[in-house]
């Protein structure tokens, strides 16, 4: 459980992070904005535009009569923009992240700036870069459909579909939400989406602690936007937890032995 609030912490010293570097805070909306805008955007549109999918979708309907034919299609009208919903609301992060790419890389090692210490880079070209997030991207969505897709048959289970799947779903949607947002400092560590995943099984908690509270906030509409970068920060910070640099961590004193002083320097000794 402490690695629970551990977690939950460093959500809150992102935030606090950004609120004293102002400057940063809003160059890591521009990312969550635009991509806001294209998915506010297609949601219109599919809004609009569902009623005309679903009547080419299923033109066996045509000559059903009335209310048959109009309960039907409004049902899988219905369906349909659930589920660009759902696909909006996994994607959002993963998109941003993309889209804001150099953005978030640039707060990120910031972040390792201010705490001190060396400032991992990975070291390769951008278009590398932004190859292996979109790859890593997607192989999370996958995971988190799929996840989501058992989740939701699972809700039709009486008692258990209306306590404990609910709960599941916004553990599942926490933790692979940590991932995304661990993975900009992560990667510029040189680690790839199967190591970071190991680190994340051994700190499950912490990762649970970092990511619930900011799904949850997530629901409330327009509140990524503005929790985005506090949460780039706050992963940031998490992740020189999760994957500290050695050069970053004190050396052990040399045992004392005849001859040889306990303060002597590291790596020196009296004959």
């Amino acid at each position: 459980m402490r690695d629970l609030g551990k977690g939950f912490g460093f959500l809150l010293q992102g935030q606090r992070w950004v609120g004293r570097h102002g400057r940063w805070f809003g160059f890591g909306l521009l990312p969550g904005l635009v991509t806001l805008v294209l998915y506010a955007g297609a949601l219109v549109g599919l809004a609009y535009g569902a009623d005309d999918l679903t009547a080419w979708a299923t033109p066996f309907a045509d000559d059903w009569s009335s209310p048959w034919q109009g309960l039907f299609r409004g049902f899988l009208t219905a369906l349909v923009f659930a589920l660009g919903l759902f696909l909006a609301v996994i994607t959002f992060t993963a998109v941003t992240l993309l889209v804001g790419q150099p953005f978030y890389e640039s707060l990120s090692e910031e972040v390792d700036r201010s705490e001190g210490g060396r400032v991992p880079e990975s070291g390769l070209p951008f278009w590398r870069e932004l190859w292996i997030s979109a790859r890593d991207s997607v192989r999370i969505v996958l995971r988190v459909a799929f996840y989501g897709v058992l989740l939701f048959a699972l809700g039709f289970v009486p008692v258990i579909g209306q306590t404990v799947v609910p709960v599941l779903g916004f553990c599942v949607s926490g933790y692979f939400l940590t991932e995304e947002l661990t993975a900009v400092a992560l990667q510029r560590r040189r680690l790839p989406l199967k190591e970071r995943l190991r680190l994340l099984r051994g700190r499950r908690m912490m990762a649970l602690g970092f990511g619930v509270p900011l799904t949850l906030a997530y629901l409330v509409p327009f509140v990524a936007v503005f929790l985005m970068p506090g949460a780039v920060a706050g992963a940031t910070l998490m992740a020189r937890e999760l994957a500290p640099d050695p050069e970053d961590e004190p050396r052990p004193e040399p045992a004392a032995g005849p001859g040889t002083p306990s303060s002597a320097p590291y790596g020196l000794h009296k004959d």
